[in-house]
């Protein structure tokens, strides 16, 4: 039995009012929020949260393979696979693929997953739309990730799947183009809804399944309007159709369909069936199965949680500064080098897996990794300790006003509370919320891009409660 064993997401903290994005070119608004990576998170942190998430309670050492699909990856040309991978702490020779490109690379990764291994896919997007257009208000930052295997603790078994292939000219991105571009909506639109008749009523029937039998029917398609012309004309009601989003994070490309789906899940019940569309160049079409297992797994973030946990207050110019669309004048400074290639590969399975060492004498976690104990002066007694997913507190911190940062930079000293101590920066929290004592987790993310190059290290972030929405 394939199919999905666990789940997780990542929204980013910081949300950005459509009305802002009108008010600063002096027109009407549109209603709600869209999530904004912040200026030291991209496709791949994002997706690295995310996977954290769904391998809550799995032993990543289980995991066989991985798919990371984006659209927005950092590199036109170098892999981020063995980045993530030690990130989270997986198998050296796990096996890992790169889907790039399509918008629905989330679900064909999901599709071409084996049901003997388990996989991990994740997917995430980080995309820019052109100040002024639609596409700046409707693209939202985000992740999702699934691993799908089979066993008894598959949540949501695989009744059937396909895929319809249709070229579309509709919405792309050329290797010169700065923003994604499209053709009329309408276009998009008629071609969806075609492919959506002559794909998914035989794909029901196959199945001995009719409209009013699926719980929710998960759709992403091109535009704003058309998942609910696809679920009228299948003949589904409001009622069953999940809600896509738009209002609170926004359409996050590859992570779409991925992330309603998990949306989906986190309200389902044993039995209910749910249908997933993704539309891109043609369809990928999944139809799900929730087992009794839901009711067993691990609790976690997933989209529910990361929906409250947000901050409204960024400015639309302050998003312009992240994505570097907005030129400002550079510090008075000298720029920041490009990273060391030696330096990086030295420290590249300490620093992206944040793992320490652990004294057998005494038990002092201290990172970086030494030979010698600081509290008991044992020599060549460490073990490797990994600091990922232990919670923490601010022992003392100060703002960074000269550092050439997008923002001022909190540098803080971090106590774990099982023991060791590192200064790391502190994000997703401004300097009226810092304070000493506050409890905060550790996140993966862009500590700055020099050259071409992404440098990944872990901050500190606040652990706030969840509240309501």
């Amino acid at each position: 039995m394939k199919g999905i064993i666990s789940y997780g997401a990542y929204i980013p903290y910081n949300r950005l009012q459509r009305s802002k994005i009108a008010e600063f070119y002096g027109k009407r608004g549109l209603g709600g929020e869209k999530a904004i990576a912040g200026y030291d998170e991209d496709s791949v942190s994002m997706g690295v949260e995310a996977a954290i998430d769904c391998l809550n309670g799995v032993n990543p050492s289980e995991v066989d393979a991985v798919y990371f699909a984006t659209t927005s990856e950092p590199y036109q040309e170098k892999g981020s696979m063995a980045t993530i991978a030690t990130a989270l702490g997986l198998n050296k020779n796990v096996r890992g693929i790169e889907a790039n490109a399509s918008l629905k690379s989330g679900t064909s990764s999901i599709l071409a997953a084996q049901a003997q291994e388990k996989t991990l896919v994740i997917a995430a997007d980080c995309r820019i739309g052109a100040p002024t257009g639609q596409n700046e208000l409707w693209f939202g930052d985000g992740a999702a990730s699934l691993l799908v295997g089979s066993g008894d603790d598959v949540v949501a078994k695989i009744v059937d799947s396909g895929t319809m292939q249709g070229e579309i000219v509709s919405q792309w991105r050329s290797q010169r183009d700065d923003f994604t571009q499209n053709w009329e909506e309408r276009l998009g639109s008629t071609v969806f809804l075609k492919q959506v008749r002559e794909a998914i009523t035989p794909f029901l029937e196959k199945n001995d399944r009719t409209p009013d039998s699926i719980a929710k029917v998960i759709i992403s398609g091109p535009g704003n309007r058309a998942h609910t012309q696809a679920a009228g004309a299948l003949g589904f009601g409001k009622d069953q159709i999940q809600n896509p989003l738009f209002d609170f994070v926004g359409d996050t490309g590859t992570a779409h369909a991925p992330m309603m789906l998990i949306s989906a899940l986190e309200s389902a019940k044993p039995g209910d069936q749910l249908l997933v569309i993704d539309f891109a160049e043609g369809l990928d079409f999944i139809l799900f199965e929730v087992t009794d297992a839901i009711n067993s797994l691990e609790s976690r973030k997933g989209v529910e949680t990361y929906l409250s946990i947000k901050s409204d207050k960024l400015l639309y110019s302050d998003y312009l500064k992240w994505r570097d669309i907005l030129k400002t004048e550079p510090p008075r400074r000298p720029a920041t080098e490009r990273p060391s290639a030696p330096a990086l590969h030295r420290g590249y399975d300490q620093n992206l897996s944040f793992t320490g060492s652990k004294c057998r004498k005494c038990g002092t976690a201290q990172f970086p990794k030494q030979r010698v104990c600081t509290q008991c002066q044992a020599k060549d007694e460490m073990d490797d300790y990994r600091f990922v997913g232990q919670s923490a507190k601010v022992m003392t911190y100060t703002l960074d006003h000269l550092a050439a940062a997008p923002a001022p930079p909190i540098v803080a000293v971090i106590d774990f509370d099982n023991g060791g101590r590192i200064i790391c920066e502190v994000t997703d929290c401004s300097p009226k919320e810092i304070e000493i004592g506050m409890n905060v987790e550790m996140t993966f993310r862009r500590l700055y891009e020099a050259g071409g190059i992404s440098n990944y290290f872990w901050k500190a972030r606040p652990i706030r409660e969840k509240e309501s929405v």
